[in-house]
């Protein structure tokens, strides 16, 4: 939500200033909002012989999405025309590029609630992205100047930041760009670990104190371990250690990085765009490296959870068709990041021959 605030006060301060003419930027826009869902894995089967033969069906609640977005992004010559509806399936490479194929700005709001094979969780993508070319007209356009503002949460990258960058953008060829600047980026304190503290010199967890502390107690006499509302969760060492103890350490570990407050980080950004276009064959591609960070001294930077005090975060992605003749086609495409050192990324590939 606080993000959420921050990019309407950016967008309400823009138009304040008079850069914008709201009407004109929202003309031609789309706002959608649909609901999907599906069956998810099978029921299982589980078996118990501990007082006789007894079974159980562990299962999985169905699948759903509900997506509410609002967007106006335009397309570039190798994108098919959008679908009658958008329905929030949509996968949209493009929407991770650094510019956009129109000059002026261009903005996505989406927010999805879904449930995956039993597990819930909310992902978000907000930019508004700002785009011009050199020797540029009209009002708003500024000579060699790319900016975007953006907010991710990728449920399962377990990956949340805030992300602002200018750059200064030189067009090396009609098809081809490089752009350096600033980027800052509001995200919880990646690289802590709140288990550090209790391991031990040999390596070991200190985990039976860790759930003592978070309030489970243990009848060492009758083997009995309880958690910290009365409940009895286990009645065996065996049980403790590979049932209860795993869901102790994820609860603590949650509950630590929940307690944090988010850090900002300010880095120099570089990175390149290069797009090209007929109808048999096509190219977009872009990245960006972020080679320095500016060490604050803070306690929770990034710096103090890596043994060089510089590491590399960098980002691109790539579309690529080709026709062979008016029968057969193929196609690549695909994006990676990696910032504080998670991973995130998808990609396709494909051919189409078409009989006539």
């Amino acid at each position: 939500m606080k993000k959420l605030i921050i990019l309407f006060l950016f967008i309400t301060s823009i138009c304040n200033a008079q850069f914008i003419n709201l009407k004109k930027h929202i003309k031609f826009s789309t706002f959608y909002t649909a609901v999907n869902g599906g069956t998810s894995l099978s029921d299982v089967k589980t078996f118990s012989i501990v007082d006789g033969l007894q079974t159980s069906t562990i299962k999985t609640p169905y699948d759903y999405s509900v997506t509410i977005g609002l967007r106006k992004i335009a397309r570039f010559g190798y994108e098919n025309k959008a679908q009658t509806f958008y329905d929030g399936t949509e996968s949209n490479y493009t929407d991770a590029a650094t510019v956009g194929k129109v000059q002026g700005f261009e903005y996505l709001f989406e927010i999805d609630y879904a449930r995956q094979q039993g597990v819930e969780y909310i992902d978000q993508h907000h930019f508004i992205r700002y785009s011009s070319d050199d020797n540029c007209e009209g009002p708003y356009c500024i000579d060699h100047f790319a900016a975007k503002v953006e907010y991710l949460k990728d449920g399962f990258a377990d990956i949340e930041y805030f992300e602002l960058s200018e750059r200064y953008r030189y067009k090396h060829k009609p098809n081809l760009a490089f752009s350096i600047g600033a980027a800052h980026r509001l995200a919880e304190p990646y690289g802590y670990d709140p288990l550090a503290e209790w391991m031990l010199a040999n390596g070991n967890l200190h985990y039976t104190y860790l759930a003592i502390q978070e309030g489970y107690t243990i009848d060492v006499y009758n083997s009995e371990y309880f958690a910290p509302d009365g409940t009895l969760v286990a009645t065996s060492p065996e049980v403790w250690e590979a049932v209860v103890i795993p869901e102790v350490l994820s609860d603590y570990t949650q509950k630590k990085r929940n307690e944090l407050e988010n850090v900002i980080q300010h880095s120099i950004i570089i990175g390149f765009d290069y797009y090209k276009y007929s109808k048999k064959t096509w190219l977009h591609a872009w990245g960006n490296i972020v080679p320095y960070h500016y060490n604050d001294g803070s306690e929770f930077s990034y710096h103090n959870y890596i043994d060089d005090n510089q590491w590399y975060d960098y980002s691109g992605g790539l579309i690529y068709g080709y026709k062979f003749d008016r029968h057969l086609g193929m196609f690549l495409e695909g994006k990676y990041n990696k910032y504080w050192n998670r991973e995130w990324y998808d990609f396709k590939f494909g051919v189409n021959y078409v009989i006539f």
